[in-house]
């Protein structure tokens, strides 16, 4: 079964990080990443910029609206995902424990709906 890890953080919480910190942090989570791949759990990641550069659509009434910016402006932004292969909630949470962005934010674990 699938599961999507969405990665939250304050934008506050790198405000002390210096160069080196963030490339062990980015170190860290693509070992973690490969560690996933060689145990099956891997399916995609990626580290999204940040919430400045987002635009948020709209369509209501078949007319479309966009507003620069994220689709909530207040609290932990929507950082990055992980989406990965688990045998159930349980083990997917586990699996989301491990991510070393877990240490400085929150991941909120989504079962995947099928659609077909």
């Amino acid at each position: 079964m699938r599961f999507l890890c969405l990665v939250y953080v304050d934008g506050a919480t790198f405000e002390g990080f210096g160069e080196q910190d963030h490339r062990r942090l980015i170190e860290e989570s693509l070992a973690y990443d490969a560690g996933l791949t060689a145990r099956g759990h891997f399916v995609a990641a990626d580290a999204l910029v940040a919430p400045s550069e987002a635009v948020t659509v709209r369509v209501r009434g078949g007319r479309v609206a966009t507003a620069e910016g994220p689709y909530a402006a207040d609290g932990p932004q929507l950082g990055g995902f992980l989406l990965i292969d688990a045998r159930d909630l349980a083990e997917a949470a586990e699996i989301a424990a491990g991510v070393p962005m877990a240490r400085h934010g929150g991941i909120e674990v989504r079962p995947v709906m099928p659609l077909g």
